[in-house]
């Protein structure tokens, strides 16, 4: 029996996690009173009895349990921020190329990938590797996702009874350029500078879409290119490109709403192109992909447990 423990399970990902792997008959999840939650022994020792440790914390919180876990086997997934540049952390992103996937399934520390840059990166990173965009490009990126992304403070905000009005309406977002996401969207794509990037967040519960616009002559091979690198690298069961996955000219952000998948389309003509990527902010954008790189660490099958 696998053994896993969940720190930070009380948040909107570590619940999530927890919910989902208690369904499984090959997981076992080490839980902690209430009142040692926070306790750092009791934490330690559940992170040494455990084959896998989730940090669902906030960075600093999780960055002191990294620290716990130093000389012991565990694989150690963190869902903050804190570790997602950091060397000696594998980043989960398995289906960027054969060489992460492989990295994955040895590594023991393993930074889950953000939500919205779940998306660009899928979009960009492969692109820039195969010399179809310079890495040097300015590149501007679009994101519309949903208020549970937020956490609990947002999620009780939207969904109380005497809520703001302006909720109703979508709201832009990390309008001074420094989203938290930024330095893995540069880092991960290997580009020069990170994107002018807008993130929106709309008044419902959970979905994504991810957009990257560009000029025809920014593209080498034009999106032909595009679309065959797509086309090679992205064939499920977890992300798959779509030659078209629009509804009648639309592109629902909830389309993939409730899943773990995600789509990838280039769409466009000989003057401009938009990359879209379209998922779940709670799916592959946290608590799906932070599975799925347990699952390939532990050396289940990767899509064991998930919603495709």
């Amino acid at each position: 029996m696998t053994k896993v423990f969940i720190d930070g399970k009380s948040g909107t990902t570590g619940l999530r996690i927890y919910e989902r792997l208690g369904k499984r008959s090959d997981i076992e999840i080490i839980t902690l009173p209430e009142e040692k939650r926070h306790d750092s022994a009791c934490r330690r020792d559940a992170i040494f009895a455990a084959d896998a440790a989730f940090l669902c914390l906030p960075d600093d919180a999780a960055r002191e349990s990294a620290a716990l876990a130093e000389g012991s086997g565990t694989v150690i997934l963190d869902t903050s921020t804190a570790h997602r540049t950091s060397p000696g952390w594998c980043y989960g992103f398995p289906e960027l190329s054969e060489e992460r996937a492989l990295a994955l399934k040895t590594a023991k520390r393993i930074a889950v990938p953000g939500c919205h840059a779940s998306g660009f990166i899928a979009l960009v990173a492969p692109l820039v590797a195969a010399g179809v965009i310079r890495k040097d490009i300015t590149l501007s990126a679009f994101s519309l996702t949903g208020y549970s992304g937020g956490g609990k403070k947002m999620i009780a905000q939207y969904e109380s009874d005497g809520r703001d009005a302006l909720l109703s309406y979508p709201r832009q977002y990390g309008l001074s350029q420094t989203h938290k996401h930024l330095p893995e969207m540069k880092a991960v794509c290997g580009l020069d500078k990170p994107p002018v990037f807008l993130p929106v967040v709309g008044d419902f519960y959970s979905g994504m879409e991810v957009s990257v616009p560009l000029p025809a002559d920014e593209i080498e091979g034009g999106l032909d290119a595009v679309r065959e690198v797509y086309r090679s690298l992205y064939r499920g069961p977890v992300v798959t490109f779509r030659e078209s996955a629009d509804e009648e000219g639309f592109l629902s952000a909830g389309k993939l709403a409730g899943t773990d998948a995600m789509e990838i389309t280039a769409y466009g003509n000989g003057e401009r192109a938009v990359l879209t990527a379209r998922y779940d902010n709670l799916g592959k954008g946290a608590s799906g992909a932070a599975i799925q790189c347990m699952n390939m660490a532990l050396g289940f099958d990767p899509a064991e447990g998930l919603e495709l």
